[in-house]
C-alpha cells in the first residue's frame, strides 16, 4: 500500500466519500400523516440508550418530510432487509409518492413498518439536538418486534449492499 496524506482542505463531495467508507444500516422512519403514510430512509441509525430504551437517527435540516413528522406521538422505525433495495430507494425519493409500490403497515398507534424488515422499532420523540446541517433525533422506543433471521442491507460508497459471511 502506497504512502496516504492527510488531507485537511476538503469539500462536501470528499467528505460524503470519505464517510462512505463506512457501512451503516438502512431504516425506514414512517408515521401517518392525515391518514396516509409518510417515511423517509436514515441510514445514520444508532442504539443510544438501555435504561431507557433510545435510539437516534440524524436527520438533515432540510428535510420536509421529517418536518411534518416531528411532531407525531408515534413514529414507526424499521430496520430493512437484504431485498429492501427497492424499498429503500422509493422512500429516498423526492417528488414523488415514496410509498408508490411499497408494502407498509401501520399500527394503532400510528407508526408505519416495512413488513419482511429485520427489525421493527415503535417509538416516541424523545429529544432532538441541533447537528450541523442535520438534526439528531433521539427516539424511546416503546415496542418492538424482531425477526434475526432475515439479513439487513447496508449503505457502503454510495450503493445498497448486502452483507456476506468471511471465510
Amino acid at each position: 500500500m502506497g504512502a496516504r496524506k492527510l488531507i485537511t482542505a476538503f469539500d462536501e463531495a470528499l467528505l460524503r466519500q470519505a464517510f462512505g467508507c463506512f457501512p451503516s444500516g438502512v431504516t425506514a422512519l414512517c408515521g401517518t400523516l392525515g391518514g396516509e403514510p409518510a417515511g423517509m430512509t436514515a441510514s445514520s441509525f444508532t442504539s443510544v440508550s438501555l435504561d431507557p430504551p433510545l435510539v437516534s437517527v440524524c436527520v438533515a435540516r432540510t428535510s420536509s418530510t421529517w418536518r411534518r413528522m416531528a411532531a407525531l406521538p408515534s413514529v414507526g422505525l424499521s430496520v430493512l432487509a437484504s431485498d429492501h433495495g427497492g424499498v429503500a430507494r422509493a422512500l429516498a425519493a423526492r417528488g414523488t409518492d415514496r410509498f408508490a409500490g411499497v408494502d407498509w403497515t401501520r399500527s394503532a398507534s400510528g407508526a408505519v413498518f416495512v413488513p419482511g424488515a429485520t427489525l421493527w422499532l415503535e417509538c416516541s420523540p424523545h429529544r432532538t439536538f441541533e447537528a450541523g446541517d442535520h438534526d439528531i433525533v433521539v427516539l424511546r422506543v416503546e415496542a418492538l418486534l424482531m425477526d434475526a433471521d432475515v439479513e439487513p442491507i447496508v449503505f457502503h460508497r454510495s450503493a445498497f449492499r448486502e452483507i456476506a459471511p468471511c471465510g
